[in-house]
């Protein structure tokens, strides 16, 4: 039987629309653009356009997956952010819109701020979205990224080459701070990181498509949630210069705490809460 793209669509709407997920005519579309290597206008402009036998399978197959809960992003190996184009795939974080909030504040500082050489240091690499857009959009800026996850290190990189920012980008291995000891205490000027925020408790109650699909290790904050916010507070001063900044996307309820961290520990100053496009306290920021 043949079957063209309104047919597979409205087929497609139904079976995601029993997962009770969000956007199902976003997904069952996105998901079909991927697999007929077509943009959406391709969609609406060829409704009645034929897919191949071969096209069909592949599209139900990656249906299927949508259906057991796994993320667009994750099956169709892609996610934008800040206008540039991401591989993603199992074991990284995918790349959400509220983390750019962070990144157009840093941008913001950089703009009032003339710095000829610029270091950024970015802990939790992560798909490497932070890292690539501020290497990116930031001039004379070289960026440390670090992560202790090989394999977010290894698409890191793959996006650093994607993007055409590897000779401003350097990928470390290790623990938070642990990689750049003794190379770059005091010289730093901007320090970023969207650590593990959600309380491990918490993790189970996450819709499926993040607690069974998404990396552990990426969203465990610990017992409260915390644990990253305090040794980055704690050991972040001997980094960033005087004068230097410090940006930490947070969980929607821990700015308060997070910016008490920062006016108890007494190294930081001007301490700014910043909202996200819901209203929601997603990032804060500070001078060293």
């Amino acid at each position: 039987m043949a079957l063209k793209i309104q047919d597979v669509l409205k087929l497609a709407v139904e079976r995601i629309k029993e997962t009770k997920a969000c956007t199902p005519l976003l997904d069952a579309e996105v998901i079909l653009c991927h697999t007929l290597k077509k943009d959406r206008l391709f969609l609406y402009t060829h409704r009645d356009h034929v897919l191949k036998e071969e096209e069909v399978r592949v599209f139900n197959e990656c249906i299927e997956k949508r259906t057991q809960g796994m993320p667009v992003a994750y099956i169709v190996r892609k996610q934008e952010f800040m206008g540039l184009n991401f591989y993603v795939e199992e074991g990284v974080l995918i790349p959400r819109p509220d983390t750019e909030i962070l990144v157009e504040r840093v941008i913001e500082w950089t703009k009032k701020r003339k710095n000829d050489n610029r270091t950024i240091v970015d802990l939790g690499t992560g798909s490497g979205a932070i890292t690539i857009s501020l290497a990116k959009y930031i001039e004379n800026t070289f960026v440390y990224s670090i992560d202790l996850s090989r394999h977010a290190l290894e698409i890191g990189k793959k996006n650093a080459i994607l993007n055409e920012v590897t000779e401003n980008t350097l990928f470390l291995e290790g623990d938070l701070f642990t990689p750049i000891k003794d190379k770059l205490e005091g010289k730093v000027d901007i320090l970023v990181s969207n650590p593990p925020y959600i309380p491990r408790k918490e993790i189970e109650k996450l819709q499926i498509e993040v607690k069974k699909f998404e990396p552990k290790t990426a969203l465990d904050g610990g017992v409260d949630g915390l644990d990253f916010y305090r040794k980055i507070i704690d050991e972040a001063p001997n980094f960033v210069k005087k004068g230097g900044f410090i940006g930490l996307e947070v969980g929607h309820d821990q700015a308060d705490v997070v910016k008490r961290m920062m006016e108890n520990k007494g190294d930081y100053y001007e301490i700014e809460k910043i909202k996200d496009l819901a209203g929601i306290e997603r990032v804060v920021v500070a001078t060293l």
